[in-house]
C-alpha cells in the first residue's frame, strides 16, 4: 500500500473522532514507563514519533510543559505525577525525587532536588534548563541521577552507595583546597593543581574535574572572556559491580593541611568508616582518551584494579583486555580521535598524510607513522578509570595530564585535510614513535639535502626536552635545543614549532 493511500485511510477513520480522544488515547499508549529499547517495544514507533513531536513543538502553554516533562520522565523510566493544582510536576524514583514548580501559562518558577532522607534543594543548573526549554540536557541530568543509584541491591544498599559518593566528593573538595591561594587562577588549578580545577556536584549535574587545558584554549579564553572554554574534563561517579569492594562511608582526609611531603593523610578503611559496596568509583570521559598501554599499567597499579577486569563490564578500557595481546597502535588512536573531533564528517582513519597551513609559512604536508600492534608504543581507548580510595586520584590525575599533553602534541599534525588542493610549495614531515612519551620529527634540511631531525620527549605535563639531530657537516639551523624546547612549552604544537625552526634558518640562509 501506497503512503499517500494510508495516510488517506488514517483520515477517514479518525476524521469523525475528536482530537480530545485522540489525545486520550496517545496518554493511554505511553502511560508505562519504557524499561526496553524502543526498537524492540511494540509501542516503539509510537513513541518514537511523539518524542519526534514533542522536540519540534515549542512548549509554551502549562498543558505542554507538563506534557513534555511527562514523556520525557517516561523515556528515561522514571515516574512522573501532576499535583491537584495542575501546577507541579513530580519527577519520582524509589531513591530520589525531581518537584518542578510552574505557573499557570507554563513558566518555571522553581526546580528542587531531594534525595531519600535528604530535604529538598533548589537547583538552579535545571532551572535554567527548563527555561531555555532545553529539555535534552534535563534529560541527561535525569539519567545521571538516575545512574548514581544502579548499584545491585535494595533501597538500603543504594543509598549506601550514595553515601560512600559523597564522602569522596567531600576528600577531593578538601584535596582541591590544599596549598591553594586566594588569587590562584582557573587555568594555573587545571594545570598544577592537586586535584585540577574541581567544580563540586550540584544538583543533577555531577562533580566533574578540569585537567588539562592546552595553550591555544588559554589564549582563546583570554581573547573571548565571555565564552566557554574549557579543556579536557573527567566526570567523578559510581558504578554498580558484580563484585564486592570497600569504599568509604565517610571522609577520610585527616585534615586540611598536607604533609611536609605534600601529601595529604588519609585514616586507614576500617569497618567503622567502611563497608564492602558491589560498586568501586569512577572517573569518566565525555570522549574515550587514547593511552599508551603502559600509562594503562602505571594506573593500574596506582588504584590497584588489576582484578576489576576479570568481570568483562568492569573493563578499564572498553572492549580490551589489557592483559591480552590485542592492542592498537596508539598513533592510529590519536588519529581516529582527532579526526572525530575536527571532521564533522566521516573521514577514512586509514590516513596517514595530513596537509597544515599556517601563516606566513609554507604548506606543511605531514606523515604520522602509526607503527604496528607489536610496536612498544601500543594502547587502547580509555573511556573510565574504576578505583576505590580518594588518594589514588591525584596520582591518576597527573598521568592523564601527561597523556593528553602528549597526544596535542600529536593531534597538531593531524589535519582534515589528507588532499593537497593546490601546487604551492610543500614542507615534508614524518612524525615516528621513539619511545615511551618521546617522537621524532624528521624533515631535509633547508639548505643542503640530508635528513635532519627533531626528537621530543614529554617529560611531564609541564616539562619537555627537545633535541636537534643535523649531519656534522651540515650548516646550523640557528635553533638550540633549549629554543626548540620552550617553543614546544609556549604552543604544544609541532607546526608552529617546525614554522620557528625553519625561520631562524632562513635567517641564516640570508646571513650566509
Amino acid at each position: 500500500i501506497s503512503t499517500n493511500a494510508l495516510m488517506e485511510q488514517l483520515h477517514l477513520k479518525y476524521q469523525q473522532k475528536p482530537w480530545t480522544e485522540t489525545l486520550k488515547l496517545v496518554h493511554f499508549c505511553m502511560d508505562k514507563p519504557l524499561r526496553r529499547p524502543v526498537s524492540s517495544a511494540p509501542d516503539g514507533p509510537l513513541l518514537s514519533c511523539m518524542e519526534k513531536i514533542q522536540r519540534t513543538l515549542n512548549a509554551k502553554s502549562l498543558f505542554s510543559v507538563m506534557n513534555r516533562l511527562e514523556s520525557l520522565s517516561k523515556q528515561k523510566g522514571l515516574n512522573a505525577h501532576v499535583s491537584p493544582s495542575g501546577t507541579a510536576c513530580y519527577i519520582t524514583s524509589d531513591m530520589f525525587y525531581i518537584e518542578v514548580q510552574l505557573e499557570k501559562d507554563g513558566k518555571v518558577i522553581d526546580v528542587k532536588l531531594a534525595h531519600l532522607g535528604e530535604a529538598p534543594v533548589v537547583c538552579d543548573d535545571l532551572v535554567q534548563h527548563l527555561r531555555m526549554k532545553n529539555y535534552d540536557a534535563f534529560g541527561k541530568i535525569l539519567e545521571d541521577l538516575s545512574n548514581l543509584y544502579q548499584i545491585p541491591g535494595n533501597s538500603e544498599m543504594k543509598a549506601k552507595g550514595y553515601l560512600a559518593l559523597q564522602a569522596l566528593e567531600k576528600d577531593l573538595y578538601s584535596m582541591s583546597l590544599l596549598d591553594r591561594t586566594q588569587d590562584v587562577n582557573r587555568v594555573t588549578e587545571v594545570l598544577h593543581g592537586k586535584v585540577g580545577h574541581l567544580v563540586p556536584r550540584t544538583g543533577g549535574t555531577p562533580m566533574n574535574i578540569e585537567f588539562y587545558i592546552s595553550p591555544y584554549q588559554v589564549l582563546e579564553a583570554e581573547l573571548n572572556p565571555d565564552s566557554q572554554v574549557c579543556g579536557t574534563k573527567t566526570v567523578v561517579t559510581v558504578e554498580g559491580t558484580d563484585t564486592l569492594h570497600k569504599l568509604p562511608l565517610s571522609p577520610l582526609l585527616v585534615d586540611s593541611q598536607a604533609r611536609e611531603d605534600s601529601n595529604p593523610t588519609f585514616l586507614p578503611l576500617t569497618d567503622e568508616v567502611s563497608m564492602d559496596l558491589p560498586a568501586f568509583f569512577c572517573l569518566k570521559f565525555h570522549q574515550p582518551i587514547p593511552m599508551s598501554s603502559s600509562s594503562i599499567e602505571e594506573i593500574q597499579r596506582l588504584t590497584g584494579t588489576h582484578n576489576l577486569n576479570a568481570n568483562k563490564k568492569n573493563h578499564l578500557v572498553s572492549g580490551i583486555q589489557i592483559t591480552g595481546l590485542k592492542l592498537v597502535p596508539l598513533y592510529e588512536l590519536i588519529v581516529q580521535s582527532t579526526l572525530k573531533e575536527k571532521c564533522s564528517e566521516d573521514l577514512s582513519t586509514h590516513k596517514s598524510c595530513f596537509f597544515v597551513s599556517l601563516p606566513d609559512c609554507p604548506k606543511h604536508c605531514y606523515f604520522i607513522n602509526k607503527g604496528s600492534e607489536k610496536s612498544h608504543l601500543a594502547g587502547a581507548l580509555v573511556s573510565k578509570i574504576p578505583f576505590r580510595h580518594p588518594k589514588c586520584v591525584p596520582g591518576v590525575i597527573e598521568i592523564l595530564r601527561h597523556q593528553v599533553a602528549y597526544n596535542t602534541l600529536i593531534s597538531s599534525c593531524v589535519s582534515e585535510k589528507h588532499i593537497n588542493e593546490d601546487d604551492s610549495e610543500l614542507l615534508y614531515f614524518e612524525v615516528l614513535p621513539h619511545k615511551n612519551t618521546s617522537f621524532s620529527i624528521f624533515f631535509l634540511h633547508p639548505v643542503k639535502e640530508n635528513l635532519a631531525c627533531v626528537i621530543i620527549d614529554v617529560i611531564t605535563s609541564r616539562e619537555v626536552q627537545c633535541c636537534l639531530h643535523l649531519n656534522p657537516q651540515d650548516p646550523t639551523l640557528n635553533s638550540s635545543d633549549d629554543f626548540i624546547a620552550r617553543a614546544v612549552k609556549r604552543c604544544m604544537s609541532v607546526p608552529v614549532v617546525m614554522r620557528a625552526i625553519f625561520r631562524n634558518a632562513a635567517k641564516v640562509k640570508a646571513d650566509s
